[in-house]
């Protein structure tokens, strides 16, 4: 007889014990039936039971279906009750076999392995996008494991000791995980005084380990991974304290992910503070990858957990397609921090994740001004989009195309993506592409048209109609992103063809919008453009005001663009006289404050003088 048919014939005979006394009386609870099936399952042979279960469940309906004489229908009831007894307690019973299981294929895999190989087998083990992942118990019990086939000073041993280090790390953090959001004038998201306040200056004190420590402290002074990496270098750095450090980090990203998920009373803000968390911790790994060289075995585990993050990122309903820089994802330590994602991600495959990551990633890069490398990027999302049928994906980038292109100055191909992503869009049905295939369409033709100097107003009719429209539909749909770029676009419409005071109108509200969605880029070119338009109607007030805190944004996220206000308010400094200049910065310094802080509105003259440096 086969193994296989061997165990049916035990899995029959235990479900008829089972049922035996059940209608004998023997049995008076539900945990009575989970015991037996613990007691008397084994590992690995789940499928074999399910079966066996299933062919009595369907022989005693059909039984029961069949059968005319009462007394033995009343058996057969009896006998199918019981049966459906066991099937609930199996169900209970199978979460446990499989946590049994997992943990024994973990410890299975690890110990077999070379000892190269032992960390990419770990940080398979605790991937959480398993379909089951390892839960704090079955972590603790994983560790356990090991430590029976340790020897002293192993790297078996390592593993166990930084498994059960890092799940004691978590224990002393959970409790502090949310509480820096409550400190006096703290608000949501990374940002805060370097060295004071925030979660990295918490956290940092209440582990007692000394690279986690370590790194938390770098992070709270919003110094670079980099400068974490000089301080400990490769040799420095145990296998222990690696896998405490990856437990730490992921139960920190977890937990905050699922708190702000689950935030009824404002989804939108929950929404924006899970996309920062997870660009936020998929940046810091990235960074660690980058800094202890991705080739080595700590640079490929950085680099393999960075892409877990985003891989479970991609899946969320709110991955942000026409978004990417965002407000609470701030800090000077992540002002460049999305070029760190570029080089892990060539060694994956084509997937509809890789495809949605690199649309995030080429958004990035056309807001840092890297515009070569933001059209290779949708243009490698939007082949992989194609063949894996992601329609909404493919849609964005044609979109995303459309607009890099606009910055290139290639408005004939601009107005062909945009033109294309409109027609997709209305074939697959999906209003938000079609809200920003419009919008892009009509701005692509408004930059085309101002290019061959066309300043008649009738040239522009059609392309602000198209604008109108896209605005229109992302009002409908109540899609602030594409509503924010709509709004900034119609800015700028209106400000070539001279109409100042629309285009002011459409930029104050596109501002206003853009802070609602978190995407600082866009807030920072509103901001931008209000201070030139503001220029031209002679209010030279508001446009230093607007101006000072376009510059500051834009640097903040290391865009480019952020010279094109500074050179205004150098205009406006000559213009002025520094000491009016100054003047008016002070009026306004407790708007800029509430917008961008004390340091910030600190940092506005020194930026104005590198500018100035620069030219």
């Amino acid at each position: 007889m086969s193994e296989s048919a061997s165990f049916r014939e035990k899995y029959l005979s235990l479900i008829d014990e089972i049922v035996q006394a059940t209608l004998q009386g023997k049995i008076s609870s539900g945990e009575q039936v989970y015991q037996m099936l613990l007691k008397n399952m084994t590992i690995g042979t789940g499928e074999i039971f399910e079966m066996a279960l299933s062919d009595c469940l369907n022989s005693t309906q059909q039984l029961l279906e069949q059968e005319t004489d009462e007394l033995k229908q009343a058996k057969a009831t009896r006998r199918l009750r019981a049966m459906k007894t066991i099937q609930s307690q199996w169900e209970k019973a199978q979460e446990q076999n499989q946590a049994a299981e997992a943990i024994a294929s973990a410890v299975k895999e690890i110990t077999i392995t070379s000892s190269e190989e032992r960390l990419t087998t770990l940080l398979g083990t605790i991937d959480p996008n398993r379909k089951y992942p390892l839960n704090i118990q079955q972590l603790q019990q994983l560790s356990k494991s090991l430590r029976q086939f340790a020897q002293a000073d192993s790297d078996l041993q390592e593993i166990a000791d930084g498994i059960s280090c890092g799940v004691a790390a978590w224990g002393r953090l959970q409790e502090h995980l949310l509480s820096w959001m409550y400190e006096q004038q703290q608000s949501l998201g990374f940002g805060g005084v370097p060295g004071e306040k925030g979660p990295w200056a918490l956290w940092s004190k209440k582990v007692n380990s000394r690279i986690p420590q370590a790194l938390f402290r770098t992070l709270a002074m919003e110094e670079s991974v980099v400068e974490f990496a000089d301080d400990y270098d490769y040799d420095d750095i145990t296998l222990g304290e690696w896998v405490e450090l990856t437990l730490v980090l992921q139960y920190i990203q977890r937990g905050l992910v699922s708190w702000f998920d689950n935030q009824p009373y404002n989804i939108e803000a929950g929404s924006k503070l899970s996309i920062s968390t997870f660009l936020t911790f998929a940046v810091i790994w990235s960074q660690l990858a980058d800094s202890f060289d991705v080739e080595t075995p700590y640079g490929n585990w950085a680099s393999q957990i960075m892409l877990q993050i985003l891989r479970i990122f991609a899946q969320k309903p709110y991955f942000p397609m026409y978004g990417g820089i965002f407000a609470s994802f701030s800090g000077s330590y992540l002002r460049d921090a999305l070029n760190y994602l570029d080089e892990p991600l060539r060694h994956v495959e084509g997937t509809q994740e890789k495809a949605r990551i690199l649309t995030l990633l080429g958004y990035s890069q056309r807001a840092l001004g890297e515009y070569e490398r933001s059209l290779s990027f949708h243009q490698q999302a939007l082949d992989i989009s194609r063949d894996a049928k992601d329609r909404t994906c493919e849609i964005a980038n044609l979109n995303h195309l459309s607009r890099t292109c606009v910055e290139e100055e290639n408005y004939t191909d601009a107005i062909d993506y945009s033109q294309r992503a409109l027609i997709l869009s209305r074939q697959a049905g999906d209003k938000i592409g079609e809200a920003n295939a419009l919008t892009n369409l009509g701005y692509s033709q408004v930059m085309q048209a101002q290019e061959l100097e066309r300043l008649e107003p009738e040239t522009y009719e059609s392309a602000i109609n198209y604008l109108q429209q896209g605005l229109k539909l992302s009002e409908q749909l109540g899609d602030v992103q594409s509503k924010a770029l709509c709004l900034s676009s119609l800015g700028v419409a209106y400000q070539i063809i001279e109409q100042y005071q629309d285009a002011v109108t459409n930029l104050e509200a596109g501002f206003k919008v853009a802070q609602i969605s978190g995407d600082l880029y866009l807030q920072g070119l509103n901001l931008a453009n209000l201070a030139e338009a503001n220029y031209s109607l002679e209010n030279l007030e508001r446009a230093v005001y607007t101006g000072c805190l376009g510059m500051y944004l834009l640097n903040q996220i290391a865009s480019y663009e952020w010279r094109k206000p500074a050179g205004l308010l150098s205009i406006l400094q000559g213009k002025m006289g520094a000491e009016a200049f100054q003047v008016v910065l002070k009026q306004h310094r407790p708007r800029i404050i509430s917008v961008i802080g004390v340091d910030g509105y600190d940092y506005i003259p020194q930026l104005i003088a590198e500018y100035q440096a620069e030219v």
